[in-house]
């Protein structure tokens, strides 16, 4: 159950303890829910600061629409694919089976030499039309079409990954991926919340990475085309990497097939009705947990993650938390941790184990089961999986 946070116009309602919350991140939480534009905050239980507003905030506005509050990795999300295998039948040398998919999705900056055929992407339809839509995009965007083209189907950095996992109980072999808009994305984003900033009824914000646009606008009409285009691509590279991993497994053990992959964002925006109001809901590290709806949250690449089926709660937007969540800074966990303890914290499992990944360690995060069990009311557990192979830009 959720604690309801006073102090603010609208309600606050915190699926986290208040007290273990950054006094930054309540700052900004208040400051959001201060916005004469916004109808109510939901806060999920792996809430951390943001730039603008928290990581882990579900914010629900009337005619308005911060990007901030959507994050500059528009669309980034999770998408995860049961198969046909047991953990018996994975090849004694996990990295093989590692270097097999580091080969066929670039990672980091890179990118493909050519871009991927959308024809291995089965079930995908419309690239004709929506790389037309490319043209349509911001004017400083347009000179990164091919690489755009090229990012499709691509990992990144950061806390983005690729891994295989056993479902626990059953040691049914899962692949999961977590990725997004690319540089793409950044890009409109960070274009748009500049354009947001100059605008006059934003000069008197509280912090101005807030900046909102309002409905009835060319700013917003400008911005709700290029998110929303922006989305498509996130989900249109996930596919794409999800057809890419499925083809190295299968490569390493023939014969493997696939139930449909499960895919959610949890950076975006959705048009949806809550109190009988239309509003505008932002999502910025949460998923949508609908009643049925699948979700993914997923640990940190020592720890497992979650299959969940939402359960409906209007009070948290029909929202839930969309991963472990970070308790420190990379900064912080760099200077805190070596590659040493890295390996020790990801004993058993096929990865990176050096210095370039240290601030993704497990003890950066909070304890994935603390958050599950704190949004009990928001989803119910599906699998539990746990990675035997992890994939790191």
């Amino acid at each position: 159950m959720y604690t309801a946070v006073d102090g603010a116009r609208v309600p606050i309602r915190m699926w986290a303890d208040p007290a273990s919350v950054e006094e930054q991140a309540m700052r900004q939480l208040h400051n959001v829910a201060n916005l004469p534009w916004v109808h109510g905050v939901a806060v999920m239980p792996d809430v951390h600061y943001g730039k603008g507003a928290t990581v882990g905030s579900v914010i629900a506005m009337r005619d308005a629409v911060s990007p901030a509050a959507v994050g500059v990795d528009i669309g980034c999300g999770m998408s995860a694919v049961r198969t046909s295998l047991t953990a018996a039948d994975l090849p004694d040398d996990l990295g093989k089976l590692r270097r097999r998919i580091e080969n066929a999705v670039p990672v980091g900056f890179g990118l493909h030499k050519t871009p991927v055929n959308p024809a291995k992407v089965h079930g995908v339809g419309g690239w004709d039309a929506f790389w037309k839509g490319f043209g349509e995009l911001h004017t400083g965007v347009q000179e990164l079409h091919d690489r755009a083209a090229r990012q499709i189907g691509s990992l990144g950095g950061g806390n983005h990954f690729i891994e295989v996992c056993l479902e626990e109980g059953v040691g049914r072999v899962w692949l999961m991926l977590h990725s997004g808009s690319r540089n793409i994305g950044k890009e409109l984003a960070e274009r748009h919340m500049a354009v947001a900033r100059k605008l006059p009824h934003n000069a008197d914000l509280p912090d101005r990475d807030l900046a909102v646009f309002v409905a009835g606008t060319p700013e917003m009409q400008a911005y709700r085309r290029d998110l929303f285009w922006a989305q498509d691509y996130a989900a249109r590279n996930r596919a794409t990497m999800v057809a890419l991993v499925k083809l190295a497994l299968a490569d390493v053990v023939p014969g493997t097939t696939f139930d449909d992959a499960i895919s959610c964002h949890h950076n975006y925006v959705a048009e949806e009705t809550y109190d009988g109001v239309e509003l505008l809901v932002t999502r910025k590290g949460a998923i949508r947990a609908g009643s049925g709806d699948l979700g993914i949250i997923p640990g940190s690449m020592g720890t497992g993650s979650y299959i969940v089926r939402g359960l409906g709660n209007q009070s948290s937007f029909q929202s839930a938390s969309h991963g472990a969540g970070r308790r420190m800074s990379r900064t912080k966990a760099k200077k805190l941790y070596t590659a040493d303890d890295l390996a020790a914290q990801t004993a058993g499992v096929e990865c990176r184990k050096d210095s370039g990944v240290v601030d993704e360690i497990p003890a950066a995060y909070k304890d994935i089961d603390s958050v599950i069990k704190a949004q009990t009311d928001l989803v119910e557990v599906v699998a539990h999986l746990k990675q035997v192979v992890c994939v790191k830009g």
